[in-house]
């Protein structure tokens, strides 16, 4: 393959250099992804954690073997219980489909439940320039959409932000005194959100799985604003993307035990959804109109292809807790809707390595986050795969190139590796007066090397 002539979007170098120096993110991340990663580790103790993680991925593995009848099997089994499935080829046909359906409805004002998929097709700019009302309504998606910037964690869409930060956001925009005590913050974004769920004209939300055999949505969260959104506007539509299907809804209790541990340790979330049809008559709350909207935005070319696995992520967050780049730099950096180990494969795949390429230096490699993984997406492989991938089709750098070509050529050879040895301790003051800044971060060349300290 050619390279392209076209510049690549994504500067993770620069962006990882300017994170880097703030310590406020570094801080912050690192107290959040070591309280998730402790957090899982308690969660796990006592069950059969590892049998769980192999059901679980043989189950997804059979799914991506047939992707299109499981879709077909809920669409037929969705429409029966009421519902409008709507199949959406890539971005651009699913904000389009969103955008006609609230349209048709007269919707005006929306709120929406936290969704990775509809970040990743860039919903909300979408709808604000066609002049529709939209409200995040989960607390860490409200943080970042009144600062105006995106989510960094799958998850925790604010955790790149101190409670001093988000204090000073929320009295400067909300007009509110200041505050940083989580339980005031808390209940300021609930006052200020409240009215929105009540006049909303429609909600709009993700799923975490749908069900083929029932036609049913199942939503997994720990705010009630999930709840309030899927149930008290009249039309609700739901995006998701087709790598999500469960075939049976007896397969739900295994991923009901896999996933909340391995997202924040919880042993069940706070609240289970199973959305089925339009509201039943005589029942109180539900919307009155659902649309699904299946995505599959090159998902279904990923699926045919030898990196098919990353499809079987169920989007829990494990992977980043533990990745020692993401828990340094956070999310903003990768300049992706998905960050973290899994977001660069994903990233990749669904953008190509022309604009991601440079996502794959994100990753030391360690195989941390295989080894978390509650699907066992094997992670490290697919990484090492399609950073020789990145060699192959020519996106790595002249001086990447050349000095793993000569590392080789010198690894091959105990003369020349010897020699090197030497060399290195003898030119490392001035290396690092030429790069202080990339020397300094490394181990010093040892006075007596292990041959000789063997021999």
């Amino acid at each position: 393959m050619k390279k392209s002539t076209q510049p690549c979007r994504i500067n993770f170098r620069q962006n990882s250099r300017e994170a880097l120096q703030n310590n406020s993110l570094r801080h912050a991340m690192r107290y959040a992804t070591d309280t998730f990663r402790d957090k899982r580790l308690n969660g796990i103790q006592g069950v059969p954690f590892e049998e769980w993680r192999q059901r679980a991925s043989d189950l997804k593995i059979s799914v991506l073997e047939n992707l299109s009848g499981y879709g077909d099997q809920f669409a037929a089994n969705a429409t029966r219980r009421g519902a409008i499935v709507h199949r959406a080829v890539d971005a651009a046909h699913a904000r389009e489909l969103v955008g006609d359906i609230l349209h048709d409805h007269g919707a005006i004002d929306v709120v929406k439940a936290k969704s990775m998929v509809t970040e990743e097709i860039h919903l909300n700019k979408y709808l604000d320039d066609r002049g529709f009302r939209v409200i995040e309504t989960d607390l860490g998606e409200y943080i970042v959409q009144i600062a105006g910037e995106t989510p960094s964690h799958i998850l925790a869409p604010a955790l790149h932000k101190t409670r001093h930060q988000i204090g000073k956001l929320f009295c400067d925009k909300l007009g509110c005194d200041f505050s940083d005590e989580p339980h005031v913050l808390t209940n300021t974004a609930r006052k200020v959100l409240r009215p929105e769920f009540i006049k909303a004209d429609a909600g709009i939300c993700g799923a975490n799985f749908f069900v083929a055999d029932t036609g049913s949505i199942v939503l997994f969260t720990n705010e009630g604003n999930g709840r309030m959104v899927t149930t008290l506007p009249p039309l609700l539509i739901v995006v998701t993307s087709i790598e999500k299907a469960l075939p049976s809804i007896k397969d739900l209790p295994l991923f009901m035990r896999l996933l909340p541990r391995s997202a924040t340790g919880q042993v069940l979330s706070s609240y289970l959804s199973i959305i089925s049809g339009d509201q039943i008559p005589g029942l109180p709350s539900g919307s009155r109109r659902l649309h699904v909207i299946l995505l599959d935005n090159g998902r279904s070319e990923i699926a045919d292809g030898p990196h098919r696995e990353i499809l079987k992520c169920i989007r829990c967050g494990a992977c980043m807790n533990v990745c020692p780049v993401y828990g340094t730099i956070g999310g903003h950096a990768y300049e992706s809707t998905y960050p973290g180990p899994m977001g660069v494969i994903l990233s990749t795949l669904l953008n190509g390595l022309e604009r991601s390429h440079p996502l794959l230096d994100a990753t030391t490699l360690c195989g941390a986050c295989s080894e978390v993984c509650p699907v066992k997406v094997p992670l490290l492989k697919l990484l090492y795969e399609l950073r020789e991938r990145r060699v192959e089709d020519g996106y790595a750098k002249s001086m990447e190139r050349f000095g793993m070509l000569g590392f080789g050529l010198a690894a091959n050879s105990p003369f020349f590796f010897e020699t090197g040895q030497a060399l290195a301790k003898a030119l490392w003051s001035l290396a690092r007066l030429l790069s202080p800044v990339t020397v300094n971060r490394l181990p010093v060349p040892t006075d007596r090397t292990f041959k000789r300290r063997m021999s």
